[in-house]
Protein backbone atom coordinates (compact mmCIF):
# COMPACT_ATOMS: atom_id res chain seq x y z
CA UNK A 1 0.00 0.00 0.00
CA UNK A 2 1.29 3.42 -1.02
CA UNK A 3 1.85 5.85 1.89
CA UNK A 4 0.38 9.31 2.07
CA UNK A 5 3.73 10.33 0.91
CA UNK A 6 3.70 8.55 -1.82
CA UNK A 7 0.39 9.37 -2.77
CA UNK A 8 0.50 13.48 -2.56
CA UNK A 9 3.48 12.69 -4.79
CA UNK A 10 1.58 11.00 -7.45
CA UNK A 11 -1.01 13.05 -6.91
CA UNK A 12 0.78 15.88 -7.89
CA UNK A 13 2.47 14.73 -10.67
CA UNK A 14 -0.89 13.66 -12.39
CA UNK A 15 -1.92 17.24 -12.13
CA UNK A 16 1.42 18.51 -13.38
CA UNK A 17 0.75 16.58 -16.53
CA UNK A 18 -2.81 17.59 -17.02
CA UNK A 19 -4.22 13.90 -16.19
CA UNK A 20 -6.15 15.56 -13.33
CA UNK A 21 -7.84 18.79 -12.52
CA UNK A 22 -10.21 20.13 -10.04
CA UNK A 23 -9.70 21.74 -6.52
CA UNK A 24 -8.63 18.55 -4.71
CA UNK A 25 -5.71 17.86 -7.00
CA UNK A 26 -4.70 21.58 -6.18
CA UNK A 27 -5.00 21.01 -2.68
CA UNK A 28 -1.58 18.85 -2.76
CA UNK A 29 0.23 21.49 -3.68
CA UNK A 30 -0.42 23.29 -0.31
CA UNK A 31 1.68 22.00 2.09
CA UNK A 32 5.54 23.53 2.22
CA UNK A 33 4.52 27.25 2.74
CA UNK A 34 1.99 26.33 5.41
CA UNK A 35 5.26 24.83 7.23
CA UNK A 36 7.56 27.62 6.44
CA UNK A 37 4.58 29.98 7.38
CA UNK A 38 4.62 28.63 11.35
CA UNK A 39 8.17 30.30 11.18
CA UNK A 40 5.94 33.99 11.12
CA UNK A 41 3.68 33.39 14.28
CA UNK A 42 5.77 31.34 16.29
CA UNK A 43 5.91 32.77 20.36
CA UNK A 44 8.50 35.91 19.27
CA UNK A 45 5.94 37.31 17.03
CA UNK A 46 3.82 37.39 20.65
CA UNK A 47 6.09 38.48 22.33
CA UNK A 48 7.24 41.18 20.08
CA UNK A 49 3.82 41.88 18.56
CA UNK A 50 2.75 42.64 22.27
CA UNK A 51 4.94 45.33 23.11
CA UNK A 52 4.16 46.55 19.92
CA UNK A 53 0.15 47.40 19.95
CA UNK A 54 0.67 47.84 24.07
CA UNK A 55 3.21 50.62 23.86
CA UNK A 56 1.75 52.45 20.83
CA UNK A 57 -1.38 50.88 20.21
CA UNK A 58 -2.14 50.68 16.27
CA UNK A 59 1.26 52.97 14.83
CA UNK A 60 2.96 49.64 14.66
CA UNK A 61 1.03 47.53 12.46
CA UNK A 62 2.63 49.07 8.85
CA UNK A 63 5.92 47.19 9.99
CA UNK A 64 3.87 43.98 10.10
CA UNK A 65 2.19 44.34 6.59
CA UNK A 66 5.29 45.71 5.34
CA UNK A 67 7.67 42.18 6.94
CA UNK A 68 5.01 40.34 5.66
CA UNK A 69 5.28 41.61 2.07
CA UNK A 70 9.07 41.15 2.31
CA UNK A 71 8.65 37.32 3.65
CA UNK A 72 6.22 36.71 0.91
CA UNK A 73 8.53 37.78 -1.62
CA UNK A 74 11.56 36.01 -0.18
CA UNK A 75 9.71 32.54 0.51
CA UNK A 76 8.69 32.61 -2.82
CA UNK A 77 12.17 32.42 -4.08
CA UNK A 78 13.38 30.22 -1.91
CA UNK A 79 10.71 27.90 -3.08
CA UNK A 80 11.64 28.24 -6.47
CA UNK A 81 15.11 27.60 -5.62
CA UNK A 82 14.27 24.19 -4.43
CA UNK A 83 12.16 23.03 -6.99
CA UNK A 84 14.17 24.39 -10.03
CA UNK A 85 17.62 23.27 -8.71
CA UNK A 86 16.18 20.36 -6.43
CA UNK A 87 18.73 21.54 -3.86
CA UNK A 88 18.71 23.37 -0.95
CA UNK A 89 19.88 27.16 0.09
CA UNK A 90 22.60 25.39 2.18
CA UNK A 91 23.76 22.88 -0.27
CA UNK A 92 23.95 25.20 -2.80
CA UNK A 93 26.29 27.57 -0.80
CA UNK A 94 28.73 25.01 0.28
CA UNK A 95 29.10 23.78 -3.00
CA UNK A 96 29.85 27.10 -4.63
CA UNK A 97 31.13 30.01 -1.89
CA UNK A 98 34.66 29.91 -0.80
CA UNK A 99 35.14 27.60 2.28
CA UNK A 100 35.84 30.42 4.61
CA UNK A 101 32.83 32.00 3.65
CA UNK A 102 30.54 28.59 4.02
CA UNK A 103 32.00 28.54 7.92
CA UNK A 104 31.13 31.86 8.59
CA UNK A 105 27.49 31.45 7.00
CA UNK A 106 26.97 28.02 8.80
CA UNK A 107 28.25 29.76 12.60
CA UNK A 108 26.25 32.53 11.71
CA UNK A 109 22.78 30.90 10.75
CA UNK A 110 23.61 28.27 14.25
CA UNK A 111 23.38 31.17 16.23
CA UNK A 112 19.88 32.14 14.57
CA UNK A 113 18.66 28.68 14.56
CA UNK A 114 19.37 28.62 18.55
CA UNK A 115 17.84 32.29 18.58
CA UNK A 116 14.58 30.66 16.70
CA UNK A 117 14.12 28.24 19.00
CA UNK A 118 14.86 29.78 22.18
CA UNK A 119 12.10 32.48 21.11
CA UNK A 120 9.83 29.11 20.21
CA UNK A 121 10.48 26.37 22.98
CA UNK A 122 9.88 29.28 25.62
CA UNK A 123 7.06 30.16 24.17
CA UNK A 124 5.24 27.03 24.31
CA UNK A 125 6.39 26.63 28.00
CA UNK A 126 4.81 29.69 29.23
CA UNK A 127 1.68 28.40 27.32
CA UNK A 128 1.53 25.18 29.41
CA UNK A 129 3.07 26.90 32.47
CA UNK A 130 0.04 29.34 32.73
CA UNK A 131 -2.82 27.43 31.14
CA UNK A 132 -2.15 24.14 33.85
CA UNK A 133 -0.36 26.31 36.42
CA UNK A 134 2.57 24.40 36.13
CA UNK A 135 6.86 25.94 36.84
CA UNK A 136 8.36 26.96 34.22
CA UNK A 137 10.74 24.05 33.89
CA UNK A 138 8.03 21.69 33.95
CA UNK A 139 6.14 23.64 30.89
CA UNK A 140 9.70 23.59 29.30
CA UNK A 141 9.66 19.63 30.09
CA UNK A 142 6.05 19.01 28.57
CA UNK A 143 7.03 21.12 25.42
CA UNK A 144 10.28 18.93 24.80
CA UNK A 145 8.17 15.58 25.31
CA UNK A 146 5.78 16.79 22.71
CA UNK A 147 7.99 18.24 20.16
CA UNK A 148 10.24 15.24 19.74
CA UNK A 149 7.27 13.00 19.52
CA UNK A 150 5.81 15.19 17.04
CA UNK A 151 9.29 14.89 14.99
CA UNK A 152 9.07 11.02 14.58
CA UNK A 153 6.23 11.74 11.97
CA UNK A 154 8.72 12.84 9.55
CA UNK A 155 9.83 9.93 9.27
CA UNK A 156 7.06 8.99 7.31
CA UNK A 157 7.53 11.46 4.87
CA UNK A 158 6.32 15.00 3.88
CA UNK A 159 2.50 14.55 3.68
CA UNK A 160 2.12 13.69 7.37
CA UNK A 161 4.09 16.42 9.07
CA UNK A 162 2.67 19.10 6.34
CA UNK A 163 -0.89 18.04 7.89
CA UNK A 164 -0.24 18.48 11.57
CA UNK A 165 1.36 21.70 10.85
CA UNK A 166 -1.58 22.99 9.01
CA UNK A 167 -3.93 21.99 11.70
CA UNK A 168 -1.72 23.88 14.64
CA UNK A 169 -1.72 26.92 12.22
CA UNK A 170 -6.08 26.60 12.13
CA UNK A 171 -5.73 26.21 15.86
CA UNK A 172 -3.78 29.46 15.75
CA UNK A 173 -5.65 31.31 13.55
CA UNK A 174 -9.46 30.36 14.99
CA UNK A 175 -8.23 31.49 18.12
CA UNK A 176 -7.18 34.68 17.22
CA UNK A 177 -10.61 35.58 15.17
CA UNK A 178 -12.57 34.59 18.71
CA UNK A 179 -9.88 37.43 20.01
CA UNK A 180 -11.34 39.64 17.46
CA UNK A 181 -14.50 39.18 18.11
CA UNK A 182 -14.11 39.64 21.89
CA UNK A 183 -11.80 42.82 21.61
CA UNK A 184 -13.13 46.40 20.94
CA UNK A 185 -11.31 47.37 17.96
CA UNK A 186 -10.91 50.80 16.58
CA UNK A 187 -10.74 49.75 13.27
CA UNK A 188 -10.16 53.39 11.89
CA UNK A 189 -7.20 53.71 13.74
CA UNK A 190 -5.85 50.25 12.77
CA UNK A 191 -6.33 51.11 8.87
CA UNK A 192 -4.37 54.69 9.33
CA UNK A 193 -1.43 52.36 11.53
CA UNK A 194 -1.31 50.10 8.74
CA UNK A 195 -1.20 52.79 6.00
CA UNK A 196 1.06 55.73 7.71
CA UNK A 197 4.72 54.78 8.82
CA UNK A 198 5.59 55.95 12.04
CA UNK A 199 8.81 55.57 14.25
CA UNK A 200 8.06 57.36 17.65
CA UNK A 201 10.82 57.02 19.40
CA UNK A 202 14.48 54.75 20.01
CA UNK A 203 12.23 51.81 21.87
CA UNK A 204 9.63 51.73 18.70
CA UNK A 205 12.40 51.58 16.38
CA UNK A 206 13.68 48.01 18.59
CA UNK A 207 10.66 46.47 18.40
CA UNK A 208 10.05 47.30 14.71
CA UNK A 209 13.44 45.08 14.48
CA UNK A 210 11.88 43.08 16.76
CA UNK A 211 9.17 42.44 14.48
CA UNK A 212 11.02 42.35 11.10
CA UNK A 213 13.34 39.61 12.69
CA UNK A 214 10.37 37.89 14.33
CA UNK A 215 8.40 38.10 10.79
CA UNK A 216 11.24 37.47 8.04
CA UNK A 217 12.93 34.06 10.05
CA UNK A 218 16.54 33.05 8.70
CA UNK A 219 15.80 30.01 9.02
CA UNK A 220 12.70 29.67 6.96
CA UNK A 221 14.48 30.98 3.84
CA UNK A 222 16.96 27.77 4.48
CA UNK A 223 13.88 25.58 5.32
CA UNK A 224 11.54 26.27 2.10
CA UNK A 225 13.86 25.51 -0.48
CA UNK A 226 14.32 22.09 1.21
CA UNK A 227 10.81 21.21 1.65
CA UNK A 228 10.48 21.87 -2.12
CA UNK A 229 13.40 20.34 -3.85
CA UNK A 230 12.39 17.05 -3.90
CA UNK A 231 8.18 17.33 -3.28
CA UNK A 232 7.82 17.01 -6.60
CA UNK A 233 9.53 15.35 -10.01
CA UNK A 234 8.38 17.42 -12.48
CA UNK A 235 9.63 16.29 -16.22
CA UNK A 236 10.17 19.19 -18.65
CA UNK A 237 10.06 22.66 -17.96
CA UNK A 238 6.29 23.04 -18.61
CA UNK A 239 5.69 21.01 -15.52
CA UNK A 240 9.07 22.97 -13.49
CA UNK A 241 6.99 26.77 -14.45
CA UNK A 242 3.59 24.87 -13.48
CA UNK A 243 4.75 23.95 -10.12
CA UNK A 244 6.84 27.07 -9.34
CA UNK A 245 3.33 28.57 -10.38
CA UNK A 246 1.75 26.36 -8.18
CA UNK A 247 4.27 27.68 -5.16
CA UNK A 248 3.95 31.21 -5.64
CA UNK A 249 -0.02 31.20 -4.80
CA UNK A 250 0.72 28.77 -2.27
CA UNK A 251 3.02 30.89 -0.66
CA UNK A 252 1.05 33.90 -1.25
CA UNK A 253 -2.21 32.52 0.72
CA UNK A 254 -0.11 30.91 3.37
CA UNK A 255 1.60 34.25 4.80
CA UNK A 256 -1.36 36.02 3.84
CA UNK A 257 -2.72 34.09 6.76
CA UNK A 258 0.02 34.33 8.98
CA UNK A 259 0.14 38.23 8.13
CA UNK A 260 -3.47 38.39 9.62
CA UNK A 261 -2.52 36.76 12.43
CA UNK A 262 0.63 38.93 13.36
CA UNK A 263 -1.90 41.60 12.29
CA UNK A 264 -4.56 40.51 15.09
CA UNK A 265 -1.98 40.19 17.55
CA UNK A 266 -0.77 43.78 17.21
CA UNK A 267 -4.38 44.59 17.15
CA UNK A 268 -5.54 42.69 20.05
CA UNK A 269 -2.88 44.14 22.34
CA UNK A 270 -3.53 47.44 21.15
CA UNK A 271 -7.30 47.87 22.07
CA UNK A 272 -6.70 45.74 25.08
CA UNK A 273 -3.93 47.50 26.84
CA UNK A 274 -2.60 50.11 24.77
CA UNK A 275 -5.37 52.78 26.76
CA UNK A 276 -4.60 52.27 30.74
CA UNK A 277 -2.46 49.23 30.41
CA UNK A 278 0.30 50.54 27.84
CA UNK A 279 3.28 49.35 30.76
CA UNK A 280 2.20 45.25 29.78
CA UNK A 281 5.28 44.33 27.96
CA UNK A 282 4.97 40.36 29.02
CA UNK A 283 3.29 37.62 27.71
CA UNK A 284 2.48 36.75 31.25
CA UNK A 285 1.42 39.69 32.30
CA UNK A 286 -0.67 40.03 29.26
CA UNK A 287 -2.81 36.63 30.07
CA UNK A 288 -3.21 37.78 33.91
CA UNK A 289 -4.28 41.10 32.66
CA UNK A 290 -6.82 40.23 29.53
CA UNK A 291 -8.96 38.25 32.28
CA UNK A 292 -10.63 41.16 34.10
CA UNK A 293 -10.57 43.19 30.37
CA UNK A 294 -11.91 40.77 28.32
CA UNK A 295 -12.75 37.61 30.28
CA UNK A 296 -12.05 34.57 30.21
CA UNK A 297 -12.76 33.16 26.70
CA UNK A 298 -9.89 35.50 25.32
CA UNK A 299 -7.47 34.36 28.10
CA UNK A 300 -7.73 30.88 27.38
CA UNK A 301 -7.78 31.36 23.31
CA UNK A 302 -4.27 33.26 23.98
CA UNK A 303 -2.77 30.37 26.14
CA UNK A 304 -4.37 28.22 23.27
CA UNK A 305 -2.77 29.77 20.46
CA UNK A 306 0.54 30.05 22.17
CA UNK A 307 0.94 26.66 23.07
CA UNK A 308 0.02 25.74 19.53
CA UNK A 309 2.36 28.24 18.38
CA UNK A 310 5.59 27.53 20.62
CA UNK A 311 4.97 23.58 20.29
CA UNK A 312 4.64 23.49 16.37
CA UNK A 313 7.56 26.26 15.52
CA UNK A 314 9.65 24.59 17.81
CA UNK A 315 9.38 21.40 15.45
CA UNK A 316 9.80 23.18 12.18
CA UNK A 317 12.42 25.00 13.78
CA UNK A 318 14.49 21.66 14.69
CA UNK A 319 13.49 20.64 10.68
CA UNK A 320 15.37 23.68 9.57
CA UNK A 321 18.38 23.31 12.22
CA UNK A 322 18.93 19.79 10.78
CA UNK A 323 18.61 20.88 6.90
CA UNK A 324 21.03 23.97 7.91
CA UNK A 325 23.61 21.40 9.09
CA UNK A 326 23.24 18.69 7.20
CA UNK A 327 23.29 21.22 4.05
CA UNK A 328 26.96 23.40 5.19
CA UNK A 329 28.72 20.48 6.76
CA UNK A 330 27.18 17.45 4.84
CA UNK A 331 26.86 16.19 8.49
CA UNK A 332 23.45 14.59 9.55
CA UNK A 333 22.93 13.94 13.44
CA UNK A 334 20.17 12.02 15.12
CA UNK A 335 17.02 14.16 15.93
CA UNK A 336 17.00 13.89 19.56
CA UNK A 337 20.75 15.16 20.12
CA UNK A 338 19.71 18.13 18.03
CA UNK A 339 16.49 18.83 19.62
CA UNK A 340 18.68 18.40 22.85
CA UNK A 341 21.39 20.69 21.67
CA UNK A 342 19.24 23.42 20.87
CA UNK A 343 17.17 23.36 24.31
CA UNK A 344 20.29 24.35 26.04
CA UNK A 345 19.73 28.24 25.82
CA UNK A 346 16.30 27.99 26.49
CA UNK A 347 16.54 25.96 29.81
CA UNK A 348 20.52 28.26 30.39
CA UNK A 349 17.97 31.59 30.34
CA UNK A 350 15.34 30.29 32.68
CA UNK A 351 17.88 28.97 35.23
CA UNK A 352 19.86 31.98 35.12
CA UNK A 353 16.90 34.13 35.79
CA UNK A 354 16.37 35.90 32.53
CA UNK A 355 12.84 37.28 32.05
CA UNK A 356 11.66 35.11 29.66
CA UNK A 357 9.34 37.68 27.30
CA UNK A 358 12.68 40.34 27.04
CA UNK A 359 14.66 36.94 26.14
CA UNK A 360 11.95 36.37 23.39
CA UNK A 361 12.03 40.13 22.32
CA UNK A 362 16.00 40.30 21.92
CA UNK A 363 16.32 36.56 20.59
CA UNK A 364 14.26 38.31 17.54
CA UNK A 365 16.82 41.05 17.54
CA UNK A 366 19.35 38.71 16.65
CA UNK A 367 17.02 37.15 14.22
CA UNK A 368 17.02 40.29 12.01
CA UNK A 369 20.79 40.34 12.40
CA UNK A 370 21.58 37.16 11.46
CA UNK A 371 18.74 37.55 8.19
CA UNK A 372 20.57 39.19 5.49
CA UNK A 373 23.08 36.13 4.92
CA UNK A 374 20.26 33.87 3.80
CA UNK A 375 18.82 37.07 2.03
CA UNK A 376 21.75 37.86 0.19
CA UNK A 377 22.73 33.76 -0.49
CA UNK A 378 19.22 33.44 -1.62
CA UNK A 379 19.05 36.68 -4.11
CA UNK A 380 22.87 35.83 -5.67
CA UNK A 381 21.25 31.73 -6.54
CA UNK A 382 17.83 33.00 -7.50
CA UNK A 383 19.34 35.62 -10.35
CA UNK A 384 21.59 33.63 -12.06
CA UNK A 385 21.19 31.97 -15.15
CA UNK A 386 23.42 29.25 -14.41
CA UNK A 387 21.71 27.86 -11.78
CA UNK A 388 18.23 28.50 -12.49
CA UNK A 389 18.13 28.43 -16.15
CA UNK A 390 15.07 30.24 -17.68
CA UNK A 391 13.80 30.21 -14.41
CA UNK A 392 15.97 32.88 -13.07
CA UNK A 393 14.19 35.71 -11.66
CA UNK A 394 13.82 38.96 -13.54
CA UNK A 395 14.89 42.10 -13.39
CA UNK A 396 12.22 44.10 -11.86
CA UNK A 397 11.27 41.18 -8.83
CA UNK A 398 15.24 41.30 -8.33
CA UNK A 399 15.02 44.89 -7.72
CA UNK A 400 12.15 44.30 -5.32
CA UNK A 401 13.62 41.93 -3.54
CA UNK A 402 16.89 44.32 -3.29
CA UNK A 403 14.91 47.19 -2.04
CA UNK A 404 13.87 44.62 0.62
CA UNK A 405 17.16 43.34 1.80
CA UNK A 406 18.58 46.77 1.60
CA UNK A 407 15.56 47.87 3.81
CA UNK A 408 16.30 44.89 6.29
CA UNK A 409 19.96 45.62 6.42
CA UNK A 410 19.15 49.66 6.92
CA UNK A 411 17.32 48.83 9.98
CA UNK A 412 19.75 46.73 11.58
CA UNK A 413 22.21 49.14 10.87
CA UNK A 414 20.22 52.05 12.59
CA UNK A 415 20.07 49.80 15.73
CA UNK A 416 23.38 49.31 15.87
CA UNK A 417 24.10 52.55 15.86
CA UNK A 418 21.53 53.03 18.58
CA UNK A 419 22.84 50.18 20.87
CA UNK A 420 26.23 51.70 20.61
CA UNK A 421 25.31 54.71 21.87
CA UNK A 422 25.44 56.82 18.44
CA UNK A 423 22.94 59.42 18.40
CA UNK A 424 19.76 59.55 15.90
CA UNK A 425 18.42 62.43 15.56
CA UNK A 426 15.77 61.55 13.34
CA UNK A 427 13.93 59.70 15.79
CA UNK A 428 11.51 61.80 18.28
CA UNK A 429 12.23 61.30 21.95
Amino acid sequence: MQSLTDRTRAGINSFLSGESRGLRGRLLFAGPAVVASVAYMDPGNYATNIQAGAGYGYQLLWVVLMANLIAMLFQGLSARLGIVTGRNLAELSRDRFPRPLVWGMWAVSEVAAMATDLAEFLGGAIGLSLLFGLPLLAGMAVTAIVTYGLLMFEGRGFRPMELIIGAMVGVIGLCYLAEMLIAPVDWAAAGAGMATPALPDAMALTIAVGIIGATVMPHAIYLHSGLTQARARPRNAAERRRLVSYSNTEVVLALAVAGMINVAMVIMAASAFHRGHSEVAEIETAYHTLTPLLGGAAAAAFLVSLIASGVSSSVVGTMAGQMIMQGFLRVRVPIWLRRAVTMVPAFAVVLAGVNATQALVMSQVVLSIALPVPMLALLYFVSRRDVMGELAVSAPVMALAGAGAVLVLGLNAVLLAGAFGLSLPFLAG
